[in-house]
């Protein structure tokens, strides 16, 4: 039977999935408080940090699968944080 392995890196993986989380209880907080679906900018800060240490996870791990994965939020992350900080300037 394959045992998990826990080491510096899974930290760093729990980590990064940790950024994930808590920027949906952010989101859910702030939607909560307003009364209405709302995504703070820091959602997208929160996003990129997390996918970042993925990407890097990933490359430790040798795991394609979560490099992929990672790289494309990387990118539609970035985007969203972009147009997140368009809209808080004109508003």
């Amino acid at each position: 039977m394959n045992q998990f392995k826990f080491d510096i890196w899974t930290l760093w993986g729990l980590t990064a999935q940790g950024f994930y989380f808590a920027r949906f209880v952010l989101q859910w907080v702030q939607s909560e408080r307003q009364g209405k679906i709302v995504i703070p900018h820091v959602f997208w800060i929160l996003s990129l940090i997390g996918a970042v240490m993925i990407i890097v996870y990933s490359l430790v791990r040798s795991d394609l699968v979560l490099l992929i994965t990672g790289l494309l939020q990387l990118v539609l992350f970035s985007r969203s944080l972009i147009l997140s900080k368009k809209l808080k300037k004109t508003t």
